[in-house]
């Protein structure tokens, strides 16, 4: 039995993967996931990147799982990462749902596509936080009007620390056994980070034809994507 342990990315808790979780218990798994602090049922309380690093980890140790499958979606592919050097031999697998992965002292921010600039004046134009996205700036990533409306409601603004906080990494994210997870409605190739890790024997990739939120639009399909990385662990 595998126990996974599910991290959303920016603005969403716990909750996102409602979707995903039934069919993993479903398959005789452990499903745990993970509302990172500062959002969702624990927005208000103050958190760093590392915070959220912590959370992770907290979730592993504090439950003694073991065979643990990590999963990282978008902004937490950062902190997943750090969290899989913590927690040695407990862990068995990482995915990677079309997430970005983190370069030892950089931050999320350093790698925004429109530069970091760009978004540290959003967080400091939104009062410390990044503003979650309207439902027109959910369009075209496979979402229905339902789906979109789940989303916004649910999001919660993120903690600007959280995105401007570098990472610490230890090891060369090569050596993790992992999985990435390609949404192609949100671009049709990783980027180039990502597309040099998977050229090692560790890392596998599969695409997915749907948008950056998937454990909304194609939860199913998402679970059994899971679901086989686990099985290749």
């Amino acid at each position: 039995m595998a126990n996974y342990v599910l991290a959303a990315g920016a603005w969403l808790g716990a909750w996102a993967w409602d979707d995903v979780v039934p069919e993993l218990r479903a398959a005789g798994h452990g499903a745990h996931p993970v509302t990172l602090s500062g959002l969702g049922d624990r927005k208000g309380r103050p958190a760093g990147q590392r915070t959220h690093v912590q959370d992770i980890v907290g979730e592993v140790e504090g439950r003694d799982l073991r065979d643990v499958v990590l999963v990282g979606h978008s902004y937490s592919g950062i902190p997943v990462s750090q969290a899989a050097e913590r927690i040695g031999d407990r862990l068995a697998h990482v995915v990677f749902v079309d997430s970005v992965v983190p370069a030892d002292g950089e931050s999320f921010a350093s790698r925004w596509w429109q530069g970091s600039r760009a978004l540290e004046d959003a967080i400091v134009a939104n009062g410390g936080f990044w503003a979650p996205p309207t439902a027109a700036e959910c369009d075209g990533q496979g979402l229905t009007g339902q789906q979109i409306r789940r989303f916004v409601s649910g999001a919660t603004p993120h903690p600007g620390a959280t995105l401007t906080e570098p990472a610490v990494l230890e090891r060369d994210l090569g050596e993790l056994t992992a999985t990435y997870v390609k949404c192609l409605l949100d671009g049709p190739e990783p980027s180039d980070d990502v597309a040099a890790l998977l050229t090692g024997k560790r890392w596998r990739l599969v695409e997915t034809d749907t948008g950056h939120w998937p454990m909304f639009s194609r939860p199913r399909e998402l679970a059994r994507i899971l679901l086989e990385a686990a099985s290749t662990a």
